[in-house]
């Protein structure tokens, strides 16, 4: 086993995609990695009590241990619902169905 790991940590906040890659003990947990890498001080808008945060997609909590080459990723709130969006889709195509393509 190694001291050290290689991590990296991800976030694409609305104008920009910040990724930094890390060298933390080995032991260390995901909020510590999280706040070692800067993007806290550098992203005000993260608020981990709300942002989601997991390593490559799968959810992870903050005092999960990291292993050799994860990457942690930091999710930004969703600001619209997937269901509702999908039904809003599912009516404006039927729409567009019923006129042809043609509008109003």
């Amino acid at each position: 086993m190694t001291e050290y790991l290689h991590v990296s940590v991800a976030y694409v906040g609305a104008s920009e995609q910040i990724l930094r890659n890390l060298e933390a003990r080995n032991g260390t947990c995901v909020m510590e990695v999280i706040e070692q890498s800067g993007i806290l001080s550098q992203c005000p808008e993260i608020d981990l009590a709300v942002n989601k945060v997991g390593i490559f997609g799968k959810m992870a909590k903050l005092d999960q241990a990291l292993e050799d080459g994860d990457r942690v990723e930091i999710y930004r709130p969703l600001i619209a619902d997937p269901k509702t969006a999908r039904k809003r889709r599912a009516a404006d195509s039927r729409v567009l169905e019923n006129t042809a393509g043609q509008p109003g």
